[in-house]
């Protein structure tokens, strides 16, 4: 029986295999920095700090059992101390030590390999566009703000799927895949995965008590969402992402 891809990727990333090299960790290599680099001469906009956003109570119960896929948003802008809430939630920096961060998310290895950009409709004083989250310096990067259809080229990137087009922000997690596999070789193909879900699961359960209603999204074109955002995918890609807004 012919070996499918999936069952390949499973025995070349198992710790069983005996082909797996060792790590560049393991070899004496410097490993990557923490964060992406990006262009000081972007505009920049500091978000409100952890401390000082005020998110209303919710029992944790009743969080997880409220949590579903929302497909549809109302006309409502999500507010710039509530983005600030979901990307803190998501990618937060609690504190810094030589070479790791700890976060408000559990990765492996504390690699935390995602770089979190967001495609922006409908987020009150907030100009619609491309920016990225630096969470090292929790603030927002501007990219592209002068982007039109910017919406409906989103749209066609994720499949045609129209709700798209109606969210208030796009959250997507890019991957740099070497801040894992230096510490991990190939096993962290497979962590990579994992804690895409941890992010993911943070915003859902985020969102549940600002009245944001959260759809995961795995059916995107890899080097389309690449394109859009203006990624290498030989250095990061895009490997999950979701659409929030006010719930309807």
């Amino acid at each position: 029986m012919t070996e499918t891809i999936g069952e390949r990727f499973m025995r070349e990333t198992s710790y069983d295999t005996e082909d797996m090299a060792p790590s560049d960790q393991q070899k004496g290599v410097p490993q990557p920095p923490l964060q992406a680099p990006w262009d000081p001469a972007h505009p920049r906009l500091a978000l409100p700090a952890p401390g000082a956003i005020s998110v209303p109570s919710m029992d944790l119960r009743a969080a997880i059992e409220r949590r579903r896929s929302v497909r549809s948003y109302s006309d409502t802008p999500v507010t710039l101390e509530e983005l600030a809430w979901l990307l803190w939630a998501t990618q937060g920096v609690k504190r810094v030590e030589p070479g790791r961060t700890y976060r408000n998310v559990p990765s492996g290895g504390a690699r935390h390999p995602f770089e979190t950009h967001l495609i922006v409709r409908n987020v009150a004083n907030l100009e619609p566009g491309i920016w990225r989250y630096t969470a090292l310096e929790h603030q927002l990067v501007a990219l592209d703000l002068a982007r039109p259809g910017l919406m409906d080229e989103a749209v066609r990137a994720c499949a045609g799927q129209q709700f798209v087009a109606e969210c208030a922000a796009l959250f997507a997690w890019a991957c740099v895949p070497y801040r894992v596999t230096w510490r991990y070789a190939e096993r962290g193909y497979r962590d990579m995965h994992i804690d895409a879900g941890h992010v993911c699961q943070n915003l859902n359960l985020a969102a549940q008590p600002i009245g944001c209603g959260v759809c995961a999204l795995l059916a995107f074109g890899d080097q389309a969402m690449c394109d859009l955002l203006g990624l290498e995918r030989a250095e990061q890609w895009v490997i999950y992402m979701a659409a929030v807004g006010k719930v309807a």
